[in-house]
């Protein structure tokens, strides 16, 4: 998954003020403590961030 389709899933299931708060701010155990921003720069894949998003704020599997 490119980060430019994951920002855009998380800007459609959050929007896009809130999507860019969560990214920054919210940490998330199963990224090992981090944010999604500072997944993204330690390399982590996108689709397994998101899948972590998702199981995070009980995303419907419909929309993940």
């Amino acid at each position: 998954m490119r980060i430019t389709v994951f920002r855009r899933l998380m800007a459609e299931e959050f929007g896009p003020g809130r999507a860019q708060v969560l990214a920054s701010d919210h940490v998330l155990s199963g990224l090992g403590g981090r944010t999604v921003d500072q997944a993204l720069t330690a390399g982590i894949p996108a689709k397994e961030i998101w899948r972590e998003v998702c199981d995070a704020f009980d995303v419907p599997a419909e929309r993940r």
